[in-house]
């Protein structure tokens, strides 16, 4: 599988979300089956970084991976701009990630601290 990429446009402190389904053919007949795999997602400031938000992930069979981050994430985490990738980790111990990006990353305003 090669990996989609999906650029995340984040404004500080704010929640978001999104919703992925993933398909094993360009016509999207054939569902990515998820069946006991195992999904984890993080925002770094570069690969292999130390600067790490976690993302809240879960499945939905047969092949929705719904991610989350929720604004109780935010505080310590300082970049600007930075790295994400969603992978996945199958009973059988296969690794694959279907999709990554970039993540620009807006000040807030209100709330905001010198």
């Amino acid at each position: 599988m090669t990996p989609g990429r999906f650029d995340l446009n984040l404004y500080r402190g704010d929640s978001a979300a999104w919703r992925f389904q993933l398909w094993e053919d360009c016509d999207r007949l054939a569902p990515v089956d998820l069946t006991g795999a195992v999904v984890a997602a993080e925002i770094r400031d570069a690969p292999a970084g130390a600067v790490v938000m976690p993302l809240l992930c879960t499945i939905t069979e047969p092949n929705i991976v719904d991610v989350d981050l929720p604004a109780a994430l935010w505080p310590g985490f300082t970049p600007a701009a930075g790295i994400w990738d969603l992978q996945l980790t199958y009973a059988a111990g296969d690794v694959q990630t279907p999709i990554y990006g970039l993540v620009g990353i807006t000040d807030d305003v209100t709330g905001s601290t010198p």
